[in-house]
């Protein structure tokens, strides 16, 4: 009897286990051979499931990706103050446990940029819409409740593109040491100009 292998759920379990491998070490200097023996398969059956090694890297973004947004998603709903929601909503910037998918996320980003693919691109593109759209609702919710004037929708856009700035800026340059400190700080000051007085 002939077995039955779930490819989707073989692509995902190869790269998982090459999570740590590409934490560790800059995809440059990887090789496929390194990647296979971490994952505990033949050369063969890596280019069976990925081209090279940059597809390896977005099946591990992709899949820490959805698991941050379950741990996000229950976090931003037990949150009771618009504030702390957007705090929340910020966290994979600065957050310990989330160091693993910032250096990922970092390559994936790397990789995008200097050699755009189009699924990558849509997948970029995709996140970046599906993130501000979740980050309008905090805002939107922020002022149904009557914590944020009205005019707080509008920052919503500048304000995702902010936090990703300062996770950039961050990365590569020395601006920014302290991520969470200067989000915090940036974010308490804002608060006093568009929460609602009481």
């Amino acid at each position: 009897m002939a077995i039955i292998v779930d490819k989707v759920q073989k692509k995902r379990d190869i790269a998982l286990s090459c999570k740590k491998l590409f934490v560790d070490k800059s995809i440059k200097d990887l090789t496929i051979s390194e990647v296979a023996k971490t994952a505990g398969v033949g050369k063969g059956t890596i280019y069976e499931y990925f081209k090279n090694k940059e597809e390896i890297v977005f099946e591990i973004v992709n899949v820490l990706m959805q698991e941050h947004n379950i741990k996000k998603e229950k976090q931003i709903k037990e949150a009771t103050t618009t504030k702390e929601k957007i705090k929340i909503f910020f966290y994979i910037f600065y957050d310990k446990e989330e160091s693993d998918l910032r250096k990922i996320y970092k390559e994936f980003v790397s990789i995008s940029l200097v050699n755009p693919n189009p699924q990558m691109m849509e997948f970029q593109s995709n996140c970046s819409e599906r993130y501000l759209q979740w980050f309008n609702e905090i805002i939107q919710g922020g002022i149904d409740k009557k914590e944020l004037i009205p005019s707080s929708i509008l920052l919503s856009r500048g304000l995702f593109v902010i936090g990703e700035g300062m996770f950039i800026s961050s990365e590569v340059t020395n601006g920014i040491s302290d991520v969470k400190k200067e989000l915090d700080i940036f974010f308490d000051t804002l608060f006093e100009l568009i929460e609602v007085k009481k």
